[in-house]
């Protein structure tokens, strides 16, 4: 075992509690004695994603008592499986260039060796590791042989009792083993009944190891079931067909059901989490915010106010202090006014007022505002922003400015829009979309939102001309792009933009996570993810973007690559910037300090490569309760910007 209690390491692998499951691909036999079919069904376990893949050898000279193929006083069964090992057997050498392949493809390659002259050659060629078949645990010399080479081995159970896996695991354990068993059933194919996923449990009381899963069954459910059930190795028969002849071809999955288990192993991994505390979803906090109820307002209330009972109501949407809170809020002596039907707020259980800010950065800062909470959210402040980022909801861009802006004095602030998100109906701007009617709708809500902000420079005194933020699409619900897909829906997304007039405003294109949540749930975004083609979109077009610090973020850990090599690579080409924290691939909108971001690298970066971007903090649900999350954010960030 490795210092990592519990664990083994196999090739690129570690295998164990904690760890995703090694998915080994068994080709066995099922080559059919081809070489060249052997390097395809590599391939295609490669294309799958495995992690591994399996072969067999044998010596039948010295695996059989007649010393070869002939069978002529074997029963039936025996003949039958001699001929098809005769038939379809690589030898050594043909092993060996299989092996080279798989070298050359960057996959790990395990072997079953069923006799000892088989085991000494592949301890020759040098492999990861080493499987046993279910046949021979009870071949206590192979065992201890195989063991001598220092290398792992996976052993499997199937065709054994009790106590011959127990006094398997004994010669292991004599011989210093490092090991891990699999439950198998070894017919062929194995009805379900006969499967007993539970045994593994037993199996790693009696090996005190790691345990996985070998499946003869028909499908691919168990292993995934498997899985769940806490396997930490899945073997499954692969190939190309399943009417060629050998015993193996019923029970194996073809190469896009490989894929297909490979994919669904990995998203049950996903799906099983910790076992630690339960924690909210970045979706559900904000479903939450749209379902759940809070406590609000039965009448107006006043500063130094004592809250009562009776000034306490329960009402949708989330966006206050929850009921389970109630207790906390009567008795508290109100620093703010709170009008009838307004949200209470944590800021409502603390008896002192808010202080006065004086905010100082290097680059003008803002406020993200909607029109009927600007003036309160300015106040709140304590500071006069730079600029105002009005974000727009659908129902947003059918208001007349004027009704909420104070049309007898200009604001100070220059101003920047952002478009809305989301449309009734359930519809997305989506400038590269297909479907004629999304993509002209598209072009026409864009150029609502180009015409909002310059008619609202009449309420402004900058001259400067306002930045417009949008999500210009390239979103799907089933799944991801490979990078070569993406450079025609960019092309779409241009020849969608050249038909709006832009004159008087910066549009720019906001970058975006790979996995956003939209409509209630969690989708996949394709643009402007990747700082490469993001990269190619702006130096064809000669456009600019919103730096969204939180979704980028979260494209570089879904890609595994530092943060930095992406504010690297658009840095020249950020006009805009959201700033945000952000936690794992998908928890947006994190309070400055609280996720995986980099503040003090970034901050560097940034004043080299976009010293004159103007930045707000984009914290989700930053607005509510006087903008509390806001100010958080501008204190924090006072230390970096």
């Amino acid at each position: 075992m490795s210092p990592e209690a519990g664990t083994l390491s196999i090739g690129r692998r570690t295998v164990g509690a904690g760890h995703p499951a090694l998915i080994v691909g068994e080709i066995g036999n099922n080559h059919q004695g081809d070489v060249e079919l052997a390097r395809q069904l590599v391939d295609h376990c490669v294309e799958a994603g495995v992690d591994a893949v399996k072969f067999q050898l044998r010596d039948l000279g010295a695996l059989y008592r007649s010393g070869g193929a002939a069978s002529a006083a074997e029963d039936l069964g025996p003949q039958y499986t001699m001929a098809l090992l005769a038939k379809y057997s690589l030898s050594v050498p043909d092993m060996f260039r299989v092996f080279d392949h798989c070298a050359a493809r960057g996959v790990d390659v395990l072997c079953t060796p069923w006799d000892l002259p088989s085991a000494d050659a592949l301890h020759r060629y040098g492999l990861v590791g080493y499987k046993i078949a279910s046949a021979d645990l009870t071949h206590h010399d192979l065992l201890a042989h195989v063991a001598g080479f220092g290398a792992p081995m996976i052993v499997s159970t199937g065709m054994s009792t009790e106590q011959e896996i127990v006094s398997a695991v004994r010669v292991l354990r004599e011989h210093e083993a490092r090991f891990a068993l699999l439950q198998t059933q070894s017919t062929y194919p194995a009805p379900y009944k006969d499967l007993h996923l539970a045994q593994m449990d037993r199996l790693a009381a009696l090996g005190d190891c790691p345990v996985g899963y070998s499946g003869h069954e028909r499908g691919w459910h168990v292993p995934i079931a498997a899985v769940a059930r806490g396997a930490s190795i899945i073997e499954k028969h692969v190939t190309v067909d399943r009417t060629l002849e050998g015993n193996d071809h019923p029970v194996s999955l073809l190469p896009e059901e490989l894929a297909a288990m490979v994919r669904q192993i990995r998203e049950v991994e996903e799906a099983l989490g910790g076992d630690g505390p339960r924690e909210l979803s970045t979706g559900e906090r904000m479903n939450r915010v749209n379902l759940a109820p809070s406590l609000v307002a039965t009448r107006a209330l006043h500063v130094g106010d004592r809250v009562a009972p009776e000034d306490v109501e329960i009402r949708s949407p989330g966006r206050g202090l929850q009921p389970d809170r109630r207790d906390e809020l009567l008795g508290a002596v109100l620093t703010r006014d709170v009008p009838a039907g307004d949200f209470f707020y944590p800021g409502d259980l603390e008896e002192r007022t808010r202080r006065r800010r004086a905010y100082r950065f290097r680059r003008p800062w803002g406020l993200p505002v909607r029109f009927h909470d600007a003036a309160a959210l300015v106040e709140a402040s304590g500071a006069e922003p730079d600029f105002l980022e009005f974000h727009q909801s659908a129902q947003d861009m059918d208001l007349d400015p004027a009704d909420f802006l104070d049309t007898g004095r200009r604001l100070p602030q220059f101003h920047t829009v952002h478009a809305p998100d989301l449309y009734p109906g359930d519809f997305l701007i989506d400038l590269a979309a297909e479907d004629p009617a999304i993509w002209e709708r598209s072009i026409h809500e864009v150029q609502r939102v180009v015409d909002l902000a310059r008619r609202l420079r009449e309420h402004c005194t900058t001259e400067q001309d306002p930045i417009v933020v949008v999500t210009l699409g390239g979103f799907l619900a089933e799944g991801h792009l490979r990078p070569e897909q993406r450079y025609p829906l960019y092309e779409r997304v241009q020849q969608g933009l050249e038909r709006v007039d832009e004159e008087g405003v910066r549009l720019t294109a906001q970058t975006l996570p790979p996995f956003p949540w939209l409509k209630g749930g969690q989708h996949h975004h394709n643009l402007f993810v990747d700082p490469e083609d993001t990269v190619w979109f702006c130096e064809q077009t000669g456009r600019r973007l919103t730096f969204d610090v939180s979704h980028t973020q979260l494209a570089a850990t879904f890609a595994g690559r530092p943060l930095s090599e992406y504010v690297e690579a658009m840095g020249p080409h950020i006009e805009h910037l959201h700033l945000v924290d952000a936690t794992g691939v998908d928890g947006e909108g994190v309070q400055i300090g609280e996720g995986d971001v980099d503040f003090a690298d970034l901050a560097a970066r940034l004043d080299r490569l976009a010293p004159e971007a103007p930045f707000i903090p984009e914290i989700w649900m930053g607005h509510v309760d006087r903008g509390a999350g806001f100010l958080t954010a501008l204190d924090r960030l006072q230390e970096w910007f």
